[in-house]
């Protein structure tokens, strides 16, 4: 059973940086995928960032593109998300995740996922 467990949240101001956090644990990463997403209030879970666990290749909703950047640590079973330049509407509850199926086809949807963390909050004012 894997088990996932994210950090790094908290409050910003506009402009500022962070950097989450998803540790796993009881279960292999290798041949996965791990993706961030997020759920701010009202909204729907949404895709935010991927990345496969062996080649390294990434992928990115495009309202992060060139302000968020998905990394990995083999040694230390661990996935980050470093968010810069961060914006008020980037406020949410941010999830990691592990894809369902190795080598999945569909690593920026959420129904390819099945092991989730307990979310970190990321506020950000204005």
């Amino acid at each position: 059973q894997v088990q996932l467990a994210e950090s790094g949240g908290g409050s910003v101001q506009a402009g500022g940086s962070l950097r989450l956090s998803c540790a796993a644990s009881g279960g292999t990463l290798r041949n996965y995928a791990m993706g961030w997403f997020r759920q701010a209030p009202g909204k729907e879970r949404e895709f935010v960032a991927s990345i496969r666990w062996n080649l390294g290749s990434t992928y990115y909703a495009d309202s992060v593109k060139g302000r968020f950047t998905i990394s990995r640590d083999n040694a230390k079973n661990t996935v980050y998300l470093q968010m810069n330049s961060l914006k008020p509407e980037d406020t949410a509850v941010y999830y990691c995740a592990r894809s369902t199926a190795t080598f999945t086809t569909t690593p920026m949807k959420v129904g390819a996922y099945n092991y989730w963390g307990q979310g970190t909050q990321v506020t950000v004012s204005s």
